[in-house]
């Protein structure tokens, strides 16, 4: 017991010379006045608003960026030992040459892999079997060439098997280029289209392609347009133009391969239009918008499935035949009803069943339902798992694949068979270097929250852990726009459970893990909701024994990179480490910026400010608004130049004015990959390297060894 606690205080007094006086000194940024005015009047200042910089060239703004990066770099360098060795050991974990589950569709099997040493899958098929001679559609590591970031977002192969078409993006800002290539020849075709999203649907003719334009400026989908191969970009006919900003756009093919449909989404509204793929032509509308109603389609064998909100809060499957009037909703009928206590996520058509993805107890479950009406699940030994569809690329056939995985059980492919009841283990993902499931321990455990409400929790720890309130922890949550935050196996978390710590994710308001209500009473007016269940649940693993109450770090990303500035300004002195990616920080602000990509698209999840009664609410949780001078924790920020969901000057701003306001010692570290987007790093390898930066310094920050 002693020399547990000498432990801890040495790794204290070690911290706390490494910010002490003879650290580095973070850069000095200037301060410029400039106002924020509403359109009801309301003004603010903020002296960092010159940071911001759309074309990324302003040399004043890079010397800050690059001033960070050397900042981070000193105040790293005493992590960075430890940092090599994580990514060692997390890159040791890894299969180097590992392959993904061959999966048919239109008599060719289709699989990825990674050769030793390489950084990008191969994307290959083969015809009839995998005996056959493997035929390359992508060698990305040669494509990746001299790139600092290199993806390709989506690729389709024309019905006839001959072409495939795809979307890349060589900056990291999702603005994609559309290509195309002859399987049979290697031929590129010279056909390019600039600024599209990576969703790419052919018609029957193999000639015409259908896409998705962006707005150049606000990078929101805006135009659905159809290329003809051989023809100019500027000549491709617009098929459809959304008028409405608030709502995002995407196109498919049916699962009856039948139709080409156009779907469009904002946060409370939905609309579907659909033309035949043989012959497109008028896209007729399936159901109508409406505020608060929202619906998906697929069709099979001559009826549609309809997943839908309507009377029907966490969803219900109805249907409806070809002959029906379009856009009627009284030919609908009820297929599985409405439940309380059951979210209904999604569903894939089979000939003869139905598979169907559902929550329940804030898990991810499966069931099927026959053509006569019997249901069953796909059962679990677990008691925090998630489970769900596979790739099943063809409907006809009485192999359901789905994928399991939990918080100590690596990613698991399994399928069974509807007939006979048969499971085979396709593939588990390999996990190198003596990885064993049973070695861990995971536990849905319950917080109550300061209203009343229980919170889920997942955890996990190494065998052998004692709940004694002395171990350092890792709590994570993202808690917006009804995203649900599943337990799932994670290679880079073996590194931290192996040293002691414990991981925890908290299901707070905001995603949808417990049904639409779940989600609704996380968001607009009820968004602190989200920011208070984190906190209740740190103090609640904290209370129970799960961690010491000075050895906690809280991680989030995107909009949990928002959740990170909130609880940092309500509760600073309940985490040591604040660990912000990508973080969505200054939300007024860029909810008065219409030009900022996802702003209007996003009014009905925080509210749109032109309101007052959304402005002043947003404006008392804003981190960057609500910044005081006080003592807060030791945070950690990274962001991505070319970051085009949350713009790099958010970070930027909120970490200058974080410094300016903070006291006491603890530091402030920004970190900017200046050749990368909202995701990180590209690559299979590379992106580890962010990861070990990060949790390195975590465990330093937490005197974890």
């Amino acid at each position: 017991m002693k020399s547990i606690r000498n432990a801890l205080l040495l790794a204290s007094l070690t911290w706390s010379a490494l910010v002490s006086a003879e650290s580095p000194k973070p850069p000095v940024i200037a301060k410029k006045a400039h106002a924020v005015t509403a359109s009801h009047g309301a003004v603010r200042n903020d002296d960092y608003y010159w940071l911001r910089d759309d074309s990324r060239k302003n040399p004043e703004m890079l010397a800050v960026l690059n001033a960070e990066n050397a900042y981070a770099d000193a105040m790293l360098a005493s992590s960075k030992p430890t940092a090599d060795k994580l990514y060692a050991e997390i890159t040791g974990r890894i299969k180097q040459d590992d392959s993904s589950v061959p999966f048919l569709r239109k008599g060719y099997w289709y699989y990825s892999r990674f050769e030793t040493g390489k950084d990008y899958a191969i994307i290959a098929r083969r015809k009839g079997s995998m005996e056959a001679p493997e035929e390359i559609l992508f060698d990305q590591n040669v494509m990746a060439e001299g790139k600092g970031y290199f993806a390709i977002g989506d690729y389709e192969i024309s019905p006839d098997n001959r072409l495939v078409a795809w979307a890349e993006d060589a900056v990291g800002r999702r603005q994609y280029t559309l290509r195309v290539k002859d399987l049979v020849t290697g031929t590129m075709f010279a056909d390019t289209v600039e600024n599209v999203e990576p969703n790419i649907i052919w018609a029957d003719d193999n000639r015409t392609l259908f896409y998705i334009e962006k707005d150049p400026v606000t990078l929101l989908s805006k135009r659905v347009k159809t290329h003809v191969l051989g023809s100019a970009a500027e000549d491709d006919a617009l098929v459809y133009e959304e008028s409405d900003d608030s709502f995002y756009m995407g196109i498919s093919r049916t699962r009856s391969d039948a139709y080409i449909c156009i779907g469009v989404q904002s946060t409370v509204s939905s609309e579907m239009r659909c033309t035949s793929a043989a012959k497109p032509g008028k896209f007729t509308v399936f159901a109508p918008r409406m505020r608060d109603f929202e619906y998906s389609a697929d069709h099979l064998d001559g009826r549609w499935v309809i997943r839908t909100n309507w009377n029907a809060p966490n969803y219900r499957l109805m249907t409806r035949d070809d002959t029906s009037v379009d856009g009627d909703r009284k030919a609908w009928k009820e297929l599985v009803p409405h439940a309380g206590d059951v979210f209904i996520e999604g569903f894939e058509l089979f000939r003869g069943y139905i598979a169907i993805e559902e929550r329940s107890n804030a898990l991810l479950r499966l069931r099927t339902l026959a053509a006569d009406g019997k249901s069953a699940f796909v059962a679990s030994d677990e008691p925090a798992y998630t489970m769900g569809l596979n790739v099943n690329a063809e409907p006809d056939t009485d192999w359901l694949r789905y994928a399991y995985t939990s918080m100590t059980t690596p990613n698991t492919v399994y399928e069974v068979n509807m007939s006979t009841g048969e499971r085979r283990l396709l593939k588990r993902d390999p996990v190198l270097g003596g990885y064993t499931p049973e070695d861990y321990v995971t536990e849905r455990l319950w917080a109550t929250a300061r209203d009343g409400t229980r919170i889920p929790i997942s955890v996990v720890y190494k065998k052998g852990f004692k709940k004694d309130g002395k171990a350092a922890l890792l709590q994570y949550a993202y808690g917006s726009y009804g995203a649900s935050t599943d337990p799932r196996f994670s290679i880079i978390n073996v590194s931290l459970l192996d040293r002691g710590m414990v991981y925890a994710i908290a299901h707070i308001r905001g995603g949808q893990e417990m049904g639409r209500a779940w989600y609704d009473n996380g968001k607009l007016l009820s968004k602190k909701n989200t920011f208070t269940d984190f906190i209740d649940v740190t103090r609640f693993l904290v209370k129970e024994g799960y961690a010491a109450r000075d050895r906690v770090a809280a991680y989030g990303g995107s909009a949990g990179g928002l959740l990170m500035g909130a609880i940092a300004n309500m509760a600073p002195q309940d985490y040591t480490l604040i660990i912000s990616q990508v973080p969505f920080v200054d939300v007024v602000t860029t909810m008065l910026d219409e030009s900022i990509p996802l702003t209007t698209n996003e009014y009905d999840e925080w509210g749109n400010p032109a309101d007052r009664k959304y402005y002043d609410y947003m404006l008392s949780y804003s981190p960057y608004d609500n910044l005081e001078r006080k003592a807060y924790p030791t945070v950690f920020v990274g962001t991505g130049l070319w970051d085009s969901q949350v713009q790099y000057f958010e970070p930027a701003k909120y970490v200058a004015k974080l410094r300016e306001f903070k006291t006491g010692p603890n530091p402030v570290v920004f970190r900017v990959n200046m050749e990368a987007g909202h995701g990180g790093k590209s690559g299979r390898f590379r992106r580890y390297q962010e990861s070990a930066e990060q949790f390195a310094y975590m465990l330093e920050v937490l005197g974890v060894q």
